[in-house]
């Protein structure tokens, strides 16, 4: 029987105070929380030491998604590709601080002069990601990396780019499957069949294929019980995380009952 541990995104909270954020922390319906490193919530060492304390009053546990906001790791633009990765690495020592079990990252993505430059862009994802998998050792926070479409512009889609960034590094970094991205790629299959050891945490949601809404569990058209079917199989461990911003308590009931 699979052992994977039920999450929730505070993603759905992300328009409302930190303060206010931080007061739901200790009546989540669900053990493990992903704080979103963005926005009104955008870390600094104050709340990164609300968040810990928050964690040892409760019984709650921490994942770290990194800020994304105008973040993009491989940047043809110095000054911009530099504040990028000093964004990023504050947020790897907040997610040390807050012991955070993971920290999910996005890929880098193309831009409007990346047809001058071919492969440039991909040269500098990997080196960034090389960089920031250093420094997050340094700090003893564990990376994974989150499938985001190519539509959007980006770079790591398909377990294709996952298995290049391998050969090309010999660094194995683990993957935070975004099943809502992964359905406007037609990616779900590849990724559950082709890189199910690399899999440690999921991104829950739902849409119809087009664009990234982030639906309730079972508002879209995702098969969702043949992917649970598929993760048992694979005797998944990690966390399935909800990232829903509407039917949030129904997802996490959906989920626990997919999971049972």
């Amino acid at each position: 029987m699979t052992q994977a541990k039920i999450g929730l995104s505070m993603l759905y909270t992300l328009g409302e105070p930190f303060t206010k954020m931080i007061k739901r922390l200790s009546n989540m319906p669900t053990e493990y929380i992903e704080i979103v490193d963005d926005g009104l919530h955008t870390l600094n060492k104050k709340r990164a030491a609300l968040i810990a304390e928050a964690a040892k009053s409760t019984d709650k546990k921490f994942t770290l998604h990194a800020p994304f906001a105008d973040i993009n790791i491989a940047s043809p633009s110095k000054p911009m590709l530099k504040a990028s990765l000093k964004r990023l690495t504050q947020s790897i020592s907040y997610a040390n601080t807050i012991n955070a079990e993971l920290m999910v990252i996005h890929p880098g993505s193309k831009t409007g002069i990346s047809m001058f430059y071919p492969e440039a862009d991909w040269k500098q994802n990997v080196q960034s990601l090389k960089v920031l998998r250093k420094t997050a050792d340094d700090y003893g926070v564990k990376l994974a990396i989150e499938n985001l479409p190519e539509k959007y512009g980006f770079l790591m889609n398909s377990p294709v780019a996952f298995q290049r960034l391998y050969k090309e590094t010999n660094l194995h970094f683990a993957i935070t499957l975004d099943f809502g991205h992964a359905n406007l790629e037609k990616q779900i299959e590849p990724f559950l069949t082709e890189m199910s050891n690399q899999l440690v945490h999921l991104h829950v949601s739902d849409n119809f294929g087009e664009v990234d809404q982030h639906l309730g569990i079972g508002y879209g058209t995702i098969n969702w019980r043949n992917i649970v079917s598929t993760l048992k199989k694979n005797d998944f461990k990690g966390t399935v995380m909800a990232e829903v911003v509407e039917h949030v308590e129904e997802s996490v009931q959906k989920l626990r009952q997919l999971f049972s």
